[in-house]
């Protein structure tokens, strides 16, 4: 018996279905790609791995294999945990929904912040101007030097006779300087600039020479001091491109909490707000 041929439009007609069906076959498939797991039924997005993760980045978390493998099992054990709350009713409490009245709230104000952020980034220019400013603050002549602290002008001018006369400085300021945390380093005082010490000690300090020591005993409300100055050298400061992420997060938090008082400033409230 011969078979009649199949007409053009019959052959286009099966090839349709027949994609139909191969479409409808792959799309449990697709589902699943989608899905990172089903927990009793239901399935839970890989989406919400994703959103875990970003929000550790956000955090400033690194994430490496061991993080994901982590959000993963958070993200099924919570589906596990929502699902026994939901069973129990939980989710019709008083205490959940004000509960998540106040999440709604947090997480709508951080995106506020976040969205201020990305509206408003810190350039590398205003970090290099910030840079300046805290370079032109920190730099100058740091002063490294050692002294011997006592109670009586007689007996810091006693002191000075014995150096003079040969004794070691380091060995009469542990044996007698009453500033004990220095005292034990032999009186000294390491690296620090002129202004972070009393002015009278400062200003008494700054007239030396590197290996020179004061000839007369300085008064200050400590005490009597005997100062001798072992070596100057120039402030170190770090290089812009050390400090440049710190500045710009600094920068970033300053205009953050700018937006927060203008914010504030703007707001009509009959509420007055303490401090």
């Amino acid at each position: 018996m011969t078979r009649t041929p199949s007409s053009p439009r019959a052959t286009l007609r099966l090839a349709a279905i027949a994609t139909a069906v191969a479409a409808a076959s792959l799309l449990p498939l697709a589902a699943s790609a989608q899905n990172l797991a089903i927990v009793n039924g239901k399935a839970v997005p890989k989406a919400r791995v994703d959103a875990l993760v970003k929000q550790a980045q956000r955090a400033g978390q690194q994430v490496g294999p061991e993080v994901m493998q982590q959000a993963r099992d958070q993200v099924v054990l919570r589906e596990i945990f929502a699902q026994e709350a939901t069973r129990l009713g939980l989710a019709a409490s008083a205490d959940y929904r004000e509960a998540m009245e106040i999440a709604r709230q947090s997480i709508l104000i951080r995106e506020l912040f976040e969205d201020f952020r990305k509206k408003n980034p810190v350039s590398d220019d205003d970090a290099l101007l910030e840079y300046n400013k805290f370079k032109a603050a920190a730099t100058g002549t740091e002063y490294r030097a050692r002294h011997i602290l006592v109670e009586k002008e007689e007996e810091a001018v006693a002191l000075i006779k014995q150096i003079k006369a040969g004794g070691k400085f380091d060995e009469l300021a542990k044996k007698h300087s009453k500033d004990t945390g220095s005292g034990e380093k032999g009186g000294d005082l390491d690296f620090a600039k002129p202004d972070s010490y009393v002015p009278e000690f400062g200003k008494a300090l700054t007239a030396l020479k590197p290996g020179e020591m004061t000839e007369t005993p300085v008064k200050s409300q400590f005490g009597f001091h005997i100062i001798k100055l072992e070596e100057t050298r120039e402030a170190p400061f770090p290089a812009f491109e050390d400090v440049k992420g710190q500045l710009r997060q600094r920068l970033e938090q300053q205009k953050v909490q700018k937006y927060q008082e203008d914010l504030r400033t703007k707001a009509k409230t009959d509420y007055k707000f303490g401090g």
